[in-house]
């Protein structure tokens, strides 16, 4: 009888322990241990698998640490994991908010409206739209060639012309939002600071254009390039800041997405 108690003692503690490891994260959380907080989310992380509920908490956790950098990168990945998780977006707003000299967008309106609708949706959800959008424009176009009627043959022509763009789109926008969910060209700067170089090296003198980005800074890998016999950095990533700002940086400074 002993020993079937202890061995559902022992199953009971290790069931409790295998289910309470974000709970404790949560605790830590909540009571201003964000060191341990931190620990525990990413323990979570790497024995049950990514969760933008946990990204979401690490993302806070490391905020509340003052890592800037580190917390915009959690942010982005459950967003990456949940684009409809309002929370994180808007902390993520937020955080960005606080960026020092935080570079300008100069993306065209319908670029951040086409980024918009990419973030409102999954890439199922997306490609649920576009299989919706198919059927109705089958229905249009059985509107169109059985409809004896002339103004209802003229709705399914118009109709069916309207839904052959929508259809075609939402397809596009589900397969963008699975490739973007996927990819990791995207990387955040984690350093409190660091320079964009005009080459793949640290500036030698005057004549070296370099500028200053901080910490928490999004920027998008275009390259990359091994560089072992310089002092500074190893390794070195051609980046894109905006549409009109292309640079070098060290690949130690950021994080990738």
């Amino acid at each position: 009888m002993r020993k079937i108690l202890f061995i559902i003692l022992l199953f009971a503690a290790f069931g409790a322990k295998a289910m309470t490891l974000a709970e404790q994260a949560d605790s830590a959380y909540n009571k201003d241990d964000y060191r341990l907080a931190i620990e525990l989310y990413q323990q979570s992380l790497s024995r049950d698998g990514v969760s933008a509920d946990v990204y979401y908490n690490l993302g806070n956790a490391y905020y509340r640490s003052d890592k800037t950098g580190l917390a915009v990168v959690c942010y982005e990945r459950a967003l990456k994991l949940d684009p409809t998780d309002g929370d994180a977006r808007a902390n993520l707003e937020f955080v960005r908010s606080r960026i020092q000299d935080r570079p300008e967008d100069d993306s065209a309106f319908l670029a951040n409206l086409h980024n918009s609708l990419l973030g409102s949706m999954t890439s199922n959800a997306w490609a649920w739209t576009a299989f919706a959008m198919f059927l109705l424009l089958l229905s249009a176009s059985a509107l169109y060639i059985f409809s004896s009627r002339v103004v209802m043959r003229k709705t399914g022509f118009f109709s069916g012309i309207v839904l052959v763009f929508l259809f075609g789109y939402s397809l596009y926008i589900a397969w963008e939002s699975y490739s973007y969910a996927n990819s990791h060209e995207e990387a955040v700067v984690t350093a409190p600071s660091t320079q964009l170089s005009s080459a793949p090296r640290a500036a030698r003198s005057s004549t070296d254009k370099v500028v200053t980005i901080h910490e928490g800074t999004k920027v998008e890998i275009i390259d990359s390039i091994a560089t072992p016999d310089d002092p500074v950095s190893p390794k070195w990533y051609n980046v894109k800041i905006n549409n009109s700002t292309k640079a070098w940086l060290r690949a130690s400074d950021v994080e990738r997405i």
